[in-house]
């Protein structure tokens, strides 16, 4: 089993076609129906469903799929260990709530870029759920998550420490008022898409009030949410932070919650048991000496 068509698979899994696993990859479509071609053989069953809409994962796929990228991520952690001289460089890939890189990671990621020129950083911001994935399979070296964290293949370090304030256009000026100006299944809970631990917190905050079956409408991007929230399209719940630095502070309305919904860490999580080359050191370094831990 070629560990090349193993990642072919991988990117076809992941993008749902082989057209945008060529760009992916950088190669020909062919090349990439050849792989897939070549791994159904060795193993014997389909890995996909070929459809109009592109290509769906069969079970056989869908149980190869976490053996593929730990498979791929022990390739590339073979790799950098073994170039690995005690001098910061090459690629580091960090995950992020984007909340937090919003808000809390630009000075960490300037002091890094600064002191470790060499080390090819790349950051990407998903959920907490998806990030704690992606940490587990190996296709990110660490993570910023929602905490707590525990898991036996996981360590996880406190780097922040957050408020969670409800958010709603300014015109509510309390908690009281929205209830009264509502009807009784709430205002619309605007959030992250699912794994979003923030988001988790809101319906736990909404079933508390009485709006256990309030209309949830899914955001990409955290501009996009503050924006609909001023414009009192429904209400949210983001860390303090992030909504009293925003452009928009002064088009919407800041509600505390109590201690047991409000305080939440963010915490930095590593895979136990791998190889922590000078790149993810270095990063760890910086982290200590900016990150900063809020008291909520």
């Amino acid at each position: 089993m070629e560990l090349s068509d193993l990642a072919t698979f991988s990117a076809v899994a992941r993008t749902g076609g082989i057209t945008r696993a060529a760009a992916e990859l950088n190669t020909v479509q062919s090349n990439v129906t050849q792989r897939v071609k070549t791994l159904e053989a060795e193993i014997g069953v389909p890995l996909f469903e070929r459809h109009s809409r592109g290509m769906t994962l069969t079970g056989a796929g869908r149980r190869l799929l976490p053996y593929a990228q730990r498979m791929a991520a022990l390739s590339r952690e073979a790799v950098l260990a073994a170039r690995d001289d005690g001098e910061p460089k090459g690629p580091l890939s960090i995950g992020s709530m984007e909340t937090t890189a919003a808000v809390r990671l630009p000075a960490l990621l300037a002091d890094f870029h600064r002191r470790f020129p060499a080390v090819r950083l790349s950051v990407r911001t998903a959920t907490t759920a998806d990030l704690v994935t992606a940490v587990l399979d190996g296709t990110l070296d660490g993570a910023f998550v929602a905490g707590p964290i525990d898991h036996a293949e996981l360590s996880a370090e406190i780097a922040f420490r957050e408020e969670l304030v409800l958010v709603t256009a300014r015109r509510w000026t309390s908690l009281a008022a929205l209830r009264a100006g509502t009807d009784q299944s709430g205002p619309t809970a605007l959030v992250f898409r699912s794994g979003c631990t923030y988001r988790q917190r809101l319906e736990q905050v909404f079933n508390e009030l009485g709006w256990p079956s309030a209309v949830r409408f899914e955001f990409g991007t955290l501009d996009g949410m503050i924006g609909c929230v001023a414009a009192d399209m429904g209400v949210t719940l983001l860390p303090r932070a992030v909504v009293e630095r925003g452009d928009l502070k002064g088009e919407i309305r800041i509600h505390a919650l109590s201690a047991a919904r409000s305080r939440v860490d963010t915490v930095f999580i590593q895979r136990r048991g791998a190889h922590h080359y000078s790149a993810l050191q270095g990063f760890a370094t910086c982290l200590k000496d900016n990150g900063r831990v809020i008291a909520a």
